[in-house]
């Protein structure tokens, strides 16, 4: 089937307005922010469960393949259509559809940002509690798609630990409703694996999460240290002590300086590391916890603990650790971001580690990350327009994934697999394991349209398995 049919079709069920395909506009959904690039057919704008459902029985009919698409921030590549075929721009399904404050549970559209959510929930005393660095721009269906984390995840968990239930299209057109507003569904837990799967067993058009009241109140402290060594033990000290604070986010140097360039938000330029340490819960306990965690953190070799005085200090500290990626901008023109995971405990050795890796390929790694759960963030700075420097980039970045299952971790906190970590699926899963899973994506999506090449390696050559 040619494109100009392809479209004519589309434009029939979804209007001439919403189906874009000259090449200007298509280079603008050819990538996202990995560093691949691969040109789709078309790209249509849907606005109801309804109106995607008769898009994907259009692709469906003709062996299309499709990708969903919200803010288009993933750092993996997972909104790259890989394989060509039609873009489904999520983004104007974009309302909070219905908050039912008895059952602690919200409706919401996916392409809602994450921080409009936030906002909206907020007057009613209620809160959805994942919160990833990038919510002014990241949408709740990436949140799932991707099963993001954030700041928060540490003491509450991540996106799956939050959604209750979805309604998806699967890539034949079918609608199908997994979980509900009711708590403990029966049957296998479909929504949480839905959760995740980077669009590659269909479409979420609407997502069921939970929500919480808001925190009587909230305490943020900065601690200061001349040794990342000493930041990253100071983590496991307040775990060990049995310590649950809200957030347990850590910065470097090189990443303090750009956020200082960018925002002023008055973090020390002499210091190795900064840990930003949140607490929050009953306002008669949040004295003792901040007292016992400055004191934790000055036993383990802070050389000052700041405590925000009011809303305006504490904002101010999460706008430099929110603005940090884009202000690392200012040092290079682009940068990779990793995404592995280790055990806390193995912090001070795998930052060594890191830095080492940046040695061996002459490049620099500024690390910013969630040190509460091991979630790390190193950033390998480089010139996009420099073949040779991009294949040392992609080389450390493999490297150091690989340190990350060596200490016991994985190979992605909440970025995904995409297209970037396709190889490195092997580190962790063996030939059986990834073909079990190849049958549950078979299972959603047996014709393999739905964001097709993206997770798993050689998903074409083991598609046959039964």
């Amino acid at each position: 089937m040619s494109n100009k049919v392809l479209v004519q079709e589309l434009r029939r069920v979804v209007g001439e307005a919403n189906v874009i395909d000259s090449d200007v506009h298509l280079q603008l959904y050819q990538y996202d922010a990995y560093l691949e690039e691969r040109r789709p057919d078309a790209v249509v704008f849907v606005h109801s469960t309804e109106e995607v459902s008769r898009v994907l029985k259009i692709c469906h009919a003709h062996g299309v393949p499709s990708v969903p698409r919200g803010g288009g921030t993933n750092l993996s590549g997972g909104t790259i259509p890989f394989k060509g075929g039609v873009v489904l721009e999520m983004i104007r399904m974009n309302r909070l559809l219905e908050v039912d404050k008895g059952s602690l549970r919200a409706r919401v559209q996916p392409g809602m940002f994450n921080l409009e959510l936030g906002q909206a929930l907020a007057p009613l005393g209620y809160q959805y509690l994942p919160d990833p660095a990038s919510q002014k721009a990241a949408t709740l269906g990436g949140n799932v798609a991707e099963n993001s984390g954030g700041p928060h995840c540490f003491k509450y968990g991540v996106t799956t630990n939050h959604v209750a239930g979805m309604t998806v299209v699967l890539s034949d057109g079918e609608i199908v409703e997994l979980g509900g507003m009711a708590p403990d569904t029966p049957g296998y837990d479909l929504t949480g694996v839905f959760v995740g799967s980077e669009g590659t067993f269909g479409v979420c058009t609407e997502v069921v999460v939970r929500i919480v009241r808001l925190a009587e109140g909230v305490k943020t402290m900065l601690a200061i240290y001349d040794s990342i060594e000493k930041g990253s033990e100071t983590v496991s000290a307040i775990v060990a002590a049995g310590m649950v604070p809200a957030t347990l986010e850590m910065m470097d140097q090189l990443v303090i300086h750009a956020v200082e360039k960018s925002l002023a938000c008055g973090l020390p330029l002499d210091c190795a590391t900064v840990l930003i340490i949140e607490v929050d819960g009953l306002k008669d306990d949040l004295e003792e916890q901040t007292e016992a965690i400055v004191r934790l953190c000055k036993e383990h070799g802070a050389r000052e603990v700041r405590v925000a005085k009011d809303e305006a200090e504490r904002a101010l500290l999460w706008a430099g650790r929110r603005g940090a990626f884009g202000a690392v901008a200012r040092i290079t023109p682009s940068y990779l971001v990793c995404d592995g995971t280790v055990p806390r405990t193995t912090l001070p050795l795998v930052l060594k580690k890191v830095a080492e890796v940046g040695e061996k390929y002459d490049l620099k790694i500024p690390n910013v990350f969630h040190a509460g759960d091991g979630n790390l963030h190193p950033l390998i700075l480089f010139d996009w327009r420099d073949a040779e420097q991009k294949a040392r980039v992609m080389k450390a970045g493999m490297e150091i994934l690989e340190l990350c299952v060596q200490l016991g971790g994985t190979i992605s906190g909440e970025h995904g697999v995409g297209l970037e970590k396709m190889d490195a699926m092997h580190l962790i899963l063996s030939p059986d394991d990834i073909q079990a899973q190849l049958k549950v994506k078979r299972a959603f999506d047996p014709a393999d349209l739905a964001n097709p090449g993206k997770i798993f390696p050689a998903v074409q050559e083991v598609s046959h398995v039964q």
